[in-house]
């Protein structure tokens, strides 16, 4: 099939030939090619450029004319945190909270991450399949063309390998890129296990069964007060990191206890959610931005937004040089929604971000946050045509200017209009 896409209002972030991320106040130089014609044969991107150099068709045979007037088309999404296999939803929690419970609270009270637990372990393979593979086709419709799925609610060995075995089940049944994330170190089960035990146990029982069955592309922890420390915290990367094994790590949600540094002294490949931050957590992500070997700064707003806790300081990082990333972290408890337009719009909105910084942080870099540059991010030749096309909008800043409106009008996967 041969389709040719003209009269595009602005056609963001096509490249010649694309850098593998873009850091602090490159960001916001993610180009924008205006009056532009794209090409797609067979689902792959062949060309692009301006319409006053559009050479013309010679073949008209089997050619589908897409007349762009007035809209932007951009690269699909690149949601790099998710917890998208999950058992049920939480929303009775979330009364609690209206009725002024804290999520620190519910979660002392057996809710929260315990309380996925106890759904997810009663749940068969089949159905958690069934259950997340919808919601992975949401997240697609609604512009989503590349993403990392994390396991985390099984909290014992046989759940927390039947939610990577979905994941793999799901990256089988998909085209689009997907990461699966062994979140190891999320809550301490129920029971006499203590941080630094469970660990422990991850260490020596489930991360090598996890790696005999090639379940995992990166390891996580919950780094934070009241969950994981810094000492268990290391006792994982450095497990993981001898077999080659990357991080990508919850650190710095609620509180600061040397996370990030710890995160990128170990390598890895992102630290998310980063809603407090303090001068010398920016200095370490300044510093590893400058070596050319970046730990990620990937901000959650949507999380912000739902719990009602701050946002990422993105300013501070992007005049620091950072490469900043967005994601939706959709999970069931504190952040319900898959929908990465709305974390672009609340980017803007809530931490003023220039929209191409957001449209940025949330292709190029979120794909660069998951190692999958090669394959997502950016329009360029020879890439699969996963990309999105809004609405017709003055300008990019219509993302969030009218936050109430869903700004993606079609969504394509491999050049099929979904």
């Amino acid at each position: 099939m041969r389709q040719l896409w003209k009269n595009i209002k602005g056609l963001v972030g096509a490249y010649d030939t694309p850098p593998s991320y873009l850091r602090g106040g490159e960001m916001r130089s993610f180009p924008v090619l205006e009056q532009a014609w794209l090409a797609i044969e067979d689902g792959v991107i062949v060309d692009f450029g301006s319409m006053d150099s559009f050479p013309g068709i010679a073949d008209w045979s089997g050619l589908e004319v897409l007349d762009c007037e007035g809209k932007y088309v951009l690269p699909a999404w690149c949601d790099s945190h998710t917890h998208l296999v999950f058992a049920a939803s939480r929303s009775g929690e979330f009364l609690s909270r209206l009725e002024g419970k804290s999520y620190q609270e519910i979660a002392a009270e057996g809710g929260g991450i315990l309380n996925s637990a106890r759904a997810l372990r009663s749940m068969s393979e089949a159905d958690l399949f069934a259950d997340a593979r919808k919601r992975l086709l949401q997240a697609i419709h609604s512009g989503t063309g590349s993403i990392e799925i994390k396991s985390g609610y099984g909290l014992d060995a046989e759940a927390e390998l039947k939610m990577l075995r979905v994941i793999r089940a799901l990256k089988e049944d998909f085209s689009i890129p997907i990461k699966a994330t062994f979140l190891a170190c999320h809550a301490v089960p129920k029971g006499n296990w203590t941080a630094q035990s469970w660990t422990k146990h991850i260490v020596e029982k489930v991360l090598p069964m996890v790696v005999q069955e090639g379940l995992a592309d990166y390891v996580d922890a919950f780094c934070e007060k009241g969950y994981f420390g810094l000492e268990e915290t290391q006792l994982l990367l450095d497990a993981a990191s001898a077999i080659g094994i990357r991080s990508k790590v919850h650190v710095n949600q609620f509180n600061i206890i040397g996370g990030v540094k710890l995160c990128i002294n170990s390598n890895a490949l992102s630290v998310d959610h980063l809603e407090v931050l303090d001068s010398e957590d920016i200095a370490a992500l300044q510093l590893a931005a400058e070596s050319g070997n970046p730990t990620f700064a990937t901000s959650l707003p949507g999380c912000s937004y739902f719990l009602g806790i701050s946002y990422t300081p993105v300013g501070d990082l992007v005049n620091a040089g950072v490469p900043v990333a967005l994601a939706t972290d959709f999970n069931p408890g504190s952040a319900p929604s898959s929908n990465m337009s709305r974390v672009v719009q609340l980017a803007i909105l809530k931490m003023k971000m220039h929209p191409l910084e957001a449209i940025a942080a949330a292709t190029i870099n979120g794909a660069a946050a998951m190692e999958c540059s090669d394959r997502a991010g950016v329009i360029a030749r020879g890439r699969a045509a996963n990309v999105i096309v809004t609405h017709p909008m003055q300008g990019l800043e219509d993302l969030a200017y009218d936050f109430g409106k869903e700004p993606v009008d079609k969504v394509f996967i491999d050049g099929v209009n979904l």
